[in-house]
């Protein structure tokens, strides 16, 4: 049945989806869980709905953890990533060597060789990135101590598989090799630099990294101003894409992890002001092709050969964990980790890694492992990995509610890159507000849609992000989950209203304030259920005109007060021919009863004879009449 064509296999592929992870939402398991369940259904052990080329799917459905680390170091900025330093080193490079050596010792103590046994340690002391930082995120744990440190481990762990990958073929075992199947294809398959030298590949390794940051940090922001000057969003999310497969494939040509390549390449891009515009761009492919890696891992758990020996592989998984638990629960007491954030720590990295299935194949390649140490623990860090959801919703149900919440609110987590004051648009009017919020400092994360606007204002130091701010997945990105205030400056009517609704509906919380272009368009702003709303020449018409009566004899207080006064009248006015504006006839009574209103009230008021006390906060008029005195 799974020899249906690409068409059928991507139905199954979806509708798996589509079916599982909501209602393993529903029952509160997690998306992460309901896409393994899902590939555990359709796989060869389950549906049959796929066969063989469920193998070929994972392979490709692996990008979409190259494409996760990319927008991981888009979040980063190598300042943020240098403050990080001792967690990544610290709790990371801890976590890999007491593992590798707990794993290597047993593994030396059942009688495996030297070679094996490290081999092992190393594989098996990853964990998974895709499920561990998914399923974080979906829960909101991401930013708390438990989740940055989690994070920090995971980081160090990708960046530990280079070096792995450099040792492997040392401890080639002879005994292996004549038994590897994959011997002969290994010696066929060749690099860009597997001619050049140990030393030219190292150098050939440093350039490409170097070029890379260089790329980054002088080159990419023209190439992105060009492609935006299009306003063609397909064309930048293809620039997008081709930016990450390109990086990927270069990565995979020097012999290093294409998820490492694309990482640092996002923590170039970190303070690039496209960042936000390229995580929107990337995060529906990255969250299908995670989807897809999941349902690929679900689908390939071998239930033969768990059936089999399932005492073997079960006490694979249980000692993997056990290991795994102890490990990371005493580096979290060694950290000073409170008991919530180390438990969450701890449960959520006690598994197997994604990287482990590439490690075992190339572990095999390279005649380090045999197929009969390997299969069984590629079907055990399967399992592990299927386990994580189920472990950590066990550690927030039964062990984590335990303890008292209010020690580790979340409120004190820190909160990078986060402002309490989003201002879509940054042109005439939002760069004056803008500047005006940072002088009485008041930090802003500034979005803006027009190229050329943002090259002038970059030149001028101002920090601005390129992005449409009417789409929720720019405006998360942008932190809209913990501001406050959403400032919508721009200079479009459509695009105005399309923010409006999109920030309501999925960030209900956030107070707008809104420059309306023409009473026409506040009118529609009102209409939206906003109360903060500014016609743009409004004040500035009101200072010309108070500046008008001044030059013509009228003092100061005066013409503060009409402007007060007008003010007030027209932005009352608007509210109220809001509400009458689908009736002409009516509209257009109540307008000019309101002009007359108008008139009237400022007539009066000028007709008023003044106190002299009310002089007394005139300072200019009372400068101006006392330098006339003549002494």
């Amino acid at each position: 049945m799974h020899e249906g064509g690409f068409f059928f296999q991507a139905f199954v592929y979806l509708a798996a989806a589509v079916i599982s992870v909501p209602i393993a939402k529903r029952f509160g398991l997690g998306s992460v869980l309901g896409y393994l369940i899902a590939g555990i259904i359709i796989g060869p052990f389950g549906l049959h709905l796929i066969g063989e080329e469920g193998q070929d799917v994972m392979h490709f459905a692996e990008f979409g953890v190259v494409m996760m680390l990319f927008l991981i170091g888009l979040e980063l900025q190598p300042s943020l990533l240098w403050k990080m330093r001792a967690p990544i080193l610290g709790l990371g490079g801890l976590q890999v060597l007491a593992t590798t050596l707990i794993i290597f010792a047993i593994s030396i103590f059942l009688g495996f060789q030297w070679q094996t046994s490290l081999v092992l340690g190393m594989i098996l002391s990853l964990s998974s990135t895709a499920i561990v930082l998914q399923t974080l995120n979906e829960k909101g744990w991401m930013k708390t101590e438990g989740g940055q440190n989690s994070f920090s481990v995971l980081l160090f762990q990708d960046i530990a598989v280079i070096p792995m990958l450099a040792v492997f073929p040392l401890l080639a075992i002879e005994e292996f090799v004549s038994k590897s199947a994959n011997a002969a294809d290994h010696a066929e398959h060749s690099t860009l630099i597997s001619s050049l030298p140990v030393w030219g590949q190292t150098l050939a390794v440093i350039i490409v990294i170097v070029l890379i940051v260089l790329a980054g940090r002088y080159l990419l922001s023209y190439v992105f101003r060009f492609i935006a000057s299009t306003k063609l969003r397909e064309i930048f999310t293809a620039t997008a894409l081709l930016l990450v497969i390109g990086i990927a494939i270069l990565m995979t040509q020097i012999g290093l992890s294409p998820a490492l390549g694309t990482f640092i390449a996002g923590v170039v891009l970190a303070g690039n002001e496209y960042r936000h515009e390229l995580e929107g761009d990337i995060e529906p492919f990255k969250g299908l092709l995670l989807g897809l890696f999941f349902i690929s891992v679900g689908a390939s758990i071998d239930f033969q050969l768990i059936g089999s020996e399932p005492a073997l592989i079960f006490s694979l998984v249980s000692v993997l964990i056990l290991i795994k638990l102890l490990v990371l629960f005493a580096l979290g007491k060694i950290f000073k980790m409170g008991i919530q954030n180390n438990l969450l720590f701890t449960f959520a990295l006690a598994q197997g890694g994604e990287f482990g299935f590439v490690l075992f194949s190339f572990s095999l390649q390279n005649s380090v492992l045999s197929t009969e140490i390997a299969n069984p623990l590629i079907a055990a860090v399967a399992v592990s990995m299927a386990l994580t959801p189920l472990l950590i919703l066990l550690n927030e149900k039964l062990l984590m509610s335990r303890f008292d919440k209010k020690s580790e609110e979340r409120g004190s987590d820190e909160i990078n890159e986060q402002n309490p004051v989003i201002i879509a648009g940054f042109g005439k009017f939002g760069s004056i507000v803008g500047r005006f919020l940072r002088a009485n400092n008041v930090e802003t994360t500034v979005l803006e849609v027009d190229p050329n606007k943002i090259e002038v204002l970059r030149k001028l130091g101002l920090k601005v992000f390129y992005g449409d701010a009417s789409r929720p997945d720019l405006l998360h990105s942008a932190g809209a989950e913990n501001a406050g205030l959403l400032i919508i400056a721009i200079d479009d009517e459509t695009k105005i209203l399309e923010m409006i609704e999109s920030s309501k509906k999925h960030y209900p919380h956030l107070t707008i304030l809104v420059k309306a272009i023409n009473r026409r368009n506040a009118y529609d702003v009102i209409d939206l259920g906003v109360q903060h709303v500014y016609l743009e020449p409004l004040d500035s018409a009101l200072n010309f005109g108070a500046e008008a009566l001044k030059i013509l004899g009228h003092r100061s207080y005066k013409a503060f007060r009409a402007v007060k006064k007008f003010r007030k009248h027209e932005v009352e006015s608007v509210t109220n021919l809001a509400n009458v504006r689908r009736d002409s006839g009516n509209y257009i009574k109540s307008a000019r009863q309101m002009i007359s209103d108008l008139e009237n009230m400022m007539l009066e008021e000028f007709g008023k004879n003044e106190d002299d006390r009310d002089l007394g906060w005139d300072t200019e008029s009372l400068r101006e009449e006392f330098s006339k005195i003549k002494f």
